[in-house]
């Protein structure tokens, strides 16, 4: 077997690091840095082929490639041949299926240029790893089995890469070998994927015919197919040219930590995200918009007099301004944008569906902020690129949102800048990553609408009427005595002089949130209503008595960070199931086991029970009327 240009250049870099270590270190670290992945349909290839490249590249040591003979003959797909997806597909249950779960990410390099490969799965169960392997690649290696053609998950894969901003595509039409290395057939698949780039934006892509296994235009051009006219793999690889580094643009910072090891110094530390800065050059905070100059750029090596994209710094200002966590440094006359409504497309990537209203955390950069999003606009079919309605986004599911942040936000949209234009979802129970989304831009009403400061105050207002305001948060099971209890602790609040108002649930559905239902959306709506209600009465100065069965712990914490700290006073009204359906004042449980009455909490709806609720009442252990007394005591001691 003749050796290759790969192993040729491999064995020269060997060569090389036995006589001059120091020399091979310092022409390794000039060479320029290639991320890309490899992304496709199911059983396209995708491992076989990374393995491929790492095996040419002369990137395992002796006992892998033993170990990888080994573990071909036992588990491996290939017969009695070298399974090269073996080298890639490191999880148990990766190889027994022979299929790729995780996203698997391989360093490997050549004479010219390093690489870091990330393999994501083909799997549509799994298209939440693609997304995270794609967020920081520079190149998309898309391939396609000659048998097959252009898969529902070749779009999908697609159509992320681009949303993504992906500029350079490589379709990689795989198994040549198996369909008798036939030009007609390799056309006609190009011919529709083509189609297919261009309506998804995709202004161009490099077609080449490989096959993985066989090593056919992989690091060599292949005698079976003459009629190809390009580059084979690598070398395409080692000379595509790399997107800018982000060197030429607006200078944006977003700060990570504000550094103060002792009283005489202060800086503020982050990654550039874009653009130059030295000392003397003007910048502005976001979202305060306050501006100084910077005096010096540290870092552990000593102070730099420039600092440009991809740097690790410390910056240090002349002015004694207000700069924390989650702000953006950027060039003064050129400041990012700061809103708190926007428009942007979102890939679902939980199994629980998205719920509209329901607050999540939005991490956007360095900052964290909560975010609720509305129902979508419209879902994107992958297949025909369609704007479908939807009133939610499940799992793999990408749509186009509204949403909405609980305070100003600094940002760019995701076109130009992806640092301040790309943020994920965060279930605010879980901590687990449920979307990922790419902003369009601010919405401009959010522009129009502004703060309205007034001259007397929400403790101006509390003096008056010699309280402390507070939300008095009843929540429990339907007939578990909400509104008996809430009732009861009202009349006691007002014979103590006291101000209050109680909004009871039913009661607001009758006006205020007439227009709601009882889905999980209609449920979450009805209570972010009630919590701005009672939080203007707080800032008026009252205590409000609330009584909702408000069945989700999300929704009770998302009025709860509504107020100011102390003033949320969550008491569970814990009475069991049975219990409350002995009751039954009103017949909904009789309805709901009837079939009548649909998303009934308890019965065909959940209820989440505080975790840790201020106020926890037991009314199998006490009368209403002592559940009252209590409540009252502990309020005013």
């Amino acid at each position: 077997m003749s050796e290759t240009p790969a192993q040729a250049s491999a064995y020269q870099t060997d060569a090389l690091i036995a006589q001059d270590i120091d020399a091979y270190l310092l022409k390794h670290q000039h060479k320029s840095l290639l991320r890309f992945i490899t992304c496709g349909s199911v059983d396209d290839g995708k491992s076989t082929l990374i393995g491929r490249l790492l095996y040419d590249s002369k990137m395992i040591f002796e006992d892998q490639l033993a170990a990888l003979e080994a573990d071909s003959k036992r588990v491996g797909t290939q017969g009695q041949n070298i399974d090269f997806a073996l080298l890639v597909d490191g999880l148990a249950a990766e190889r027994e299926q022979g299929i790729t779960i995780d996203v698997a990410y391989r360093f490997f390099a050549t004479d010219k240029r390093k690489f870091i490969v990330a393999d994501t799965p083909g799997h549509e169960q799994y298209t939440r790893n693609m997304v995270t392997g794609a967020s920081t690649a520079d190149l998309a290696v898309i391939l396609i089995d000659a048998r097959k053609g252009v898969l529902t998950q070749t779009r999908r894969h697609s159509y992320l890469a681009s949303l993504i901003g992906i500029r350079h595509i490589v379709l990689a039409v795989n198994k040549m070998d198996l369909i008798g290395y036939d030009q007609a057939k390799y056309d006609a698949i190009v011919a529709d994927y083509a189609k297919f780039a261009e309506g998804i934006g995709i202004a161009a892509f490099t077609p080449m015919p490989i096959s993985g296994f066989m090593g056919d235009n992989i690091t060599t051009k292949s005698p079976n197919m003459p009629w190809y006219p390009g580059v084979p793999l690598i070398s395409f690889l080692e000379t595509v040219a790399l997107d800018a580094t982000g060197e030429d643009e607006k200078f944006r910072l977003p700060v990570q930590w504000v550094n103060r090891p002792n009283l005489d110094f202060r800086g503020f530390s982050g990654l550039i995200a874009s653009g130059a800065i030295k000392p003397g050059d003007a910048v502005r905070v976001l979202p305060s918009g306050k501006t100084s100059t910077v005096t010096r750029i540290v870092t552990l090596e000593g102070d730099l007099p420039q600092a440009v994209a991809g740097q690790s710094v410390t910056l240090c200002f002349a002015d004694e301004i207000d700069c924390s966590r989650g702000d953006v440094i950027a060039a003064a006359e050129a400041p990012v944008q700061v809103a708190d409504q926007f428009e942007a497309t979102m890939v679902w990537m939980a199994d629980e569906a998205l719920v509209p209203g329901r607050p999540y955390w939005l991490k956007l950069g360095t900052q964290t902020v909560t975010a609720t999003v509305q129902p979508p606009k419209y879902q994107v079919n992958v297949n025909t690129l369609e704007h479908m309605a939807a009133k939610t986004l499940e799992l793999n599911a990408i749509g186009v949102v509204n949403f909405a942040t609980d305070r100003p936000m600094p940002f760019e949209p995701y076109a130009q800048n992806r640092t301040l234009g790309g943020f994920i979802l965060i279930d605010k129970l879980t901590n687990a990553t449920v979307g990922a989304g790419m902003i369009h831009f601010s919405l401009r009403r959010a522009q129009n609408v502004h703060w309205q400061a007034l001259d007397i105050s929400r403790e101006t207002h509390a003096g008056l009427k010699n309280q402390k305001p507070a939300v008095l948060w009843f929540t429990g099971l339907s007939g578990a005595g909400k509104s008996t209890i809430a009732n009861l602790v009202e009349k006691k609040l007002v014979r103590m002089n006291r101000h209050t108002f109680l909004l009871d649930g039913d009661n607001v559905r009758h006006g205020l949130n007439k227009d709601l239902g009882f889905t999980q959306a209609d449920r979450i709506e009805n209570i972010r209503r009630v919590g701005e209600v009672a939080k203007l009465m707080t800032d008026a100065g009252l205590i409000v008595i609330t009584a909702f069965i408000s069945p989700f712990r999300a929704e009770r914490q998302m009025v709860r960070e509504m107020m100011n700290a102390g003033e949320f006073i969550e008491i569970h009204i814990d009475t069991p199931l049975a219990d409350a359906e002995a009751r039954d004042v009103k017949g909904l449980y009789k309805k709901a086991r009837a079939g009548e009455l649909k998303n009934f909490t308890g019965i065909d709806s959940p209820y989440e029970p505080p975790a840790a609720p201020e106020i926890h009442i037991d009314t199998t252990r006490m009368t209403p009327e002592q559940a009252a007394e209590m409540i009252v005591e502990m309020l005013v001691p």
